[in-house]
């Protein structure tokens, strides 16, 4: 009996090594459908000798209005679009608060008043008597330092209604200059915080570049150099004059900001456009300039990617070290090169090791 148990427990024991063997030998195959994906080439821009940079127009004339109290919106007054006039209420913010405020000042300088007056008439009664050896030293320095006591309390109270009629100013939001409104932040009902941006409004017609130049660069660019600028967006090439250079990078990562002024045009531009600025020096670095559209680029947190293609097939992200915005694409700095493709759109969801078809 015990010979026939182990008998077919060896048989079984051989029957599982055979079955695991014959799993080894048989991989278990993907069936899963390949996404269909579009890729493109990897731009390079090298046929220009002369140094080009990215910028954006703005506003010559432009400002944030915000408030430096807290409360409540009682009402806009205007509406993004609307021409506005020097010193138009734009915004009141409810000021009740402050109403109250002034009402305690107002009867706080009504006391220091009637006291100043009091001490002030008794200074002057002491001074008589004194000139008159009829008060001691003691009395009229008591009566003194009473009076400068009363005439300092009432000096205060003026002070601190001074202090309530600036912040009233700031209740009532107003245009510090003719101008168009770009952008409404507010609503009624909303809570408005102090340095936040309500209104912003700007001046037409007038507008500028801000460029951004790299550091080996920096060095030939001076005030007054004229140079043209591309509008891509309408595909417009203006003229415009430096007028202000930084001295200091600090804090734009190492790129020089250069303020150009544009000459006067009838082209219709807006603030915001973006432009390419090339100024008539040579370039010093002599680089490829790698781009890719904006919309290619996925990120994670404070990393940014965009998925290539192996020779297997399979999707790849690549992490990238990207650099300036030249309208809808961008600059990369590090992480792909210009022989290779990328994807730029695809029918499924991408993720690392994805089976892919290039169509």
């Amino acid at each position: 009996m015990n010979k026939k148990i182990y008998t077919i427990l060896t048989l079984s024991v051989a029957l599982i090594f055979a079955s695991c063997g014959n799993k080894k030998n048989n991989p278990i195959l993907d069936n899963t459908p390949a996404i269909i994906v579009k890729t493109s080439k990897v731009k390079v821009n090298t046929n220009n000798p002369f140094l080009a940079v990215s910028g954006k127009i703005q506003a010559s004339n432009s400002a944030d209005l915000s408030t430096r109290i807290m409360g409540y919106v009682n009402k806009v007054y205007v509406n993004v679009g609307d021409k506005v006039q020097k010193g138009q209420l734009l915004v009141s913010i409810n000021n009740t608060d402050l109403q109250a405020k002034r009402a305690q000042v107002n009867a706080g300088i009504t006391q220091a008043t009637v006291g100043f007056k009091n001490a002030q008439k008794d200074y002057n009664r002491f001074k008589n008597l004194f000139a008159d050896n009829s008060a001691s030293q003691k009395e009229m320095d008591d009566m003194t330092a009473n009076f400068e006591m009363a005439k300092a309390q009432l000096e205060s109270a003026k002070q601190i209604k001074n202090e309530i009629n600036a912040q009233f100013a700031y209740s009532n939001i107003t245009a510090p200059f003719s101008g168009i409104v770009t952008s409404k932040n507010v609503e009624a009902g909303n809570m408005a915080n102090p340095g936040v941006p309500l209104i912003s409004i700007e001046t037409p017609g007038n507008f500028e570049v801000m460029a951004m130049v790299p550091e080996t660069e920096i060095s030939e660019i001076k005030n007054g150099i004229t140079v043209d600028v591309l509008v891509k967006s309408i595909n417009k090439t203006l003229k415009g004059k430096v007028i202000e250079v930084s001295t200091s990078a600090k804090h734009t990562g190492g790129q020089y900001l250069v303020k150009i002024d544009l000459d006067k045009t009838d082209v219709t531009i807006l603030s915001g456009m973006f432009t390419t600025v090339q100024f008539p020096i040579k370039r010093k670095a002599k680089s490829e300039l790698v781009l890719i559209p904006i919309n290619a680029i996925v990120t994670n947190g404070q990393l940014s990617g965009v998925y290539t293609v192996s020779q297997s097939n399979t999707a790849i992200l690549r992490w990238l070290r990207l650099g300036r915005n030249y309208g809808n694409q961008v600059e990369v700095l590090s992480g792909l090169n210009g022989d290779e493709a990328y994807i730029v759109s695809a029918e499924g969801k991408l993720y690392n090791g994805v089976k892919i078809s290039v169509q």
